[in-house]
């Protein structure tokens, strides 16, 4: 029986050791967000807007002549209340937002106030305040908005986006479906999202449940500081799918400011246009990485015209490190104007740096050129270059200017033809194309071309990189792999 006992006592301690140890292992959500939950719901709104939208041709009715005695008395019966086969209706949205001071300025989407003639702003405490339109951000999709409410508001500050890593807890609240003050808790699930929404997308994508309504609301981390404004979802009909994306506080804070205190954005403007690295490209430039984002052309009005070379790789800008095309205008945007900024960048092999004081972006964005596919062009006469990339080369003369419609102020040797199933024709060679660069330099005629390509042949390079422009003045780069 003793044995019995001691078994049991054995066993039961066993069990306890061993909850013990899963417990160490495993780490553990919070217990409760609900004392957080109730201490930043007063510091969010929901949101309502309406607009007169025209909803069809409305109830027939006759028109009478200018001037006629009897327009005026029917005018009065008409049931399209005067305004004829343009019949108005108001339309109402409902979205979410957040307070950020105590005088009332409030943050929220752009896309849930746009086009709106009213704007009104739900507090928990159960008043109702007209909004006034500070200022608004397409590119970013956010707003400032502003109300009077006689005393200071409860507000909530930004935190720091990007030390919110994968895995950690955040809690939106919003106004989802209209209902107003819903909380909902998940994960970060991904960083650095790019749902082609605008050109600085990096947006958090969590699994906290957002829905429609939700928009504009805040994404809170666990020490009450908003990491995100929820902006996305990826929905199948009028339902979302549990995934959302939230733009990051650390994009959205400078935007939100420069709103806040000028009624529109004051971005930096470097003034380039700029091509992602592929594989090819930094074989042909002999990188052991794809980082970085390489020149294509310099706008001659712009901050880096003297300054910056096309060709040139950017590899940092103002000590952050580009590790995608896309970081960079998001970076350069975030910049203060008229800064002296420090660029790192490869040039001609080595990396030097050099200093651009930064211009005001207006309605010129950076250029972000994508390689472009095509088909081949007819067949010339073969060169040296057509065993090794595929490519048949003519001199520019006025009859291949004329052929295929090249200005003249474009200079260098014509692609005449790209031959079939070749890597040049895989990414988009035409026939057409004017060469530029051969790896960076400079080339004036086909004998330069072949004696370059020639020498990455020799030296072993798995690819070379050619700079073209297509009749309508467009440069690209393109790595094209020897044969």
């Amino acid at each position: 029986m003793r044995l019995g006992i001691v078994g049991a006592v054995a066993i039961v301690l066993g069990l306890s050791w061993g909850s013990a140890a899963l417990a160490q292992a495993i780490p553990q959500g919070p217990e409760s967000v609900a004392a957080l939950a109730a201490q930043l719901s007063p510091a969010v709104v929901n949101i309502g807007t309406s607009r007169r939208v025209p909803v069809g041709g409305g109830t027939p009715f006759p028109e009478f002549p200018e001037g006629s005695p009897l327009a005026e008395l029917f005018d009065e019966l008409n049931p399209n209340n005067g305004q004829g086969g343009e019949r108005m209706e108001e339309a109402r949205s409902l979205g979410s937002g957040f307070i950020i001071s105590a005088e009332g300025h409030v943050v929220t989407n752009n896309h849930v106030i746009e086009g709106a003639e009213e704007i009104l702003v739900f507090l928990t405490d159960g008043r109702r305040l007209p909004a006034k339109l500070i200022g608004h951000d397409e590119k970013t999709d956010l707003a400032v908005l502003k109300v009077e409410a006689g005393s200071p508001l409860p507000f909530v500050e930004f935190g720091d986006s990007d030390a919110a890593e994968v895995g950690d807890w955040v809690m939106a609240i919003g106004n989802p479906f209209g209902l107003g003050g819903s909380v909902t808790l998940g994960i970060v699930s991904a960083r650095n999202r790019n749902i082609n929404s605008g050109p600085y997308d990096d947006f958090i994508q969590t699994d906290a449940s957002i829905n429609q309504g939700n928009s504009g609301g805040p994404l809170f981390d666990m020490y009450g500081k908003v990491v995100g404004i929820n902006t996305a979802i990826i929905a199948r009909g009028s339902g979302s799918l549990g995934i959302g994306f939230a733009v990051p506080g650390n994009l959205a804070r400078p935007v939100i400011n420069q709103l806040a205190e000028f009624g529109e954005t004051r971005r930096g403007w470097l003034g380039v246009g700029i091509q992602e690295v592929s594989e090819d490209i930094a074989l042909s430039l002999d990188r052991p990485n794809t980082n970085g984002a390489i020149v294509v052309d310099i706008d001659p009005a712009g901050p880096s015209i003297g300054v910056m070379l096309e060709g040139d790789l950017i590899l940092q800008f103002d000590g952050k490190d580009v590790q995608r095309m896309r970081d960079l205008p998001r970076i350069v945007a975030e910049t203060e104007v008229g800064k002296a900024v420090p660029v790192l960048i490869l040039r001609n092999g080595a990396e030097e740096t050099v200093a651009i004081t930064l211009g005001r972006l207006e309605t010129t964005d950076i250029a972000l050129v994508a390689p472009a596919a095509g088909s081949t062009g007819p067949a010339a006469v073969a060169d040296g270059l057509s065993g090794i990339v595929g490519l048949t080369l003519g001199e520019l003369t006025n009859l291949t200017r004329d052929e295929y419609g090249i200005g003249d102020d474009v200079s260098g040797p014509v692609v005449t033809g790209v031959e079939s199933d070749s890597d040049a024709e895989d990414k988009g060679l035409i026939a057409g194309l004017v060469i530029r660069e051969v790896n960076q330099k400079p080339v004036k005629d086909v004998a330069q071309v072949e004696q370059l390509v020639a020498e990455a042949d020799s030296a072993g390079r798995d690819a070379v990189l050619f700079k073209v422009t297509d009749p309508a003045g467009s440069s690209r780069y393109v790595a094209v792999k020897l044969h």
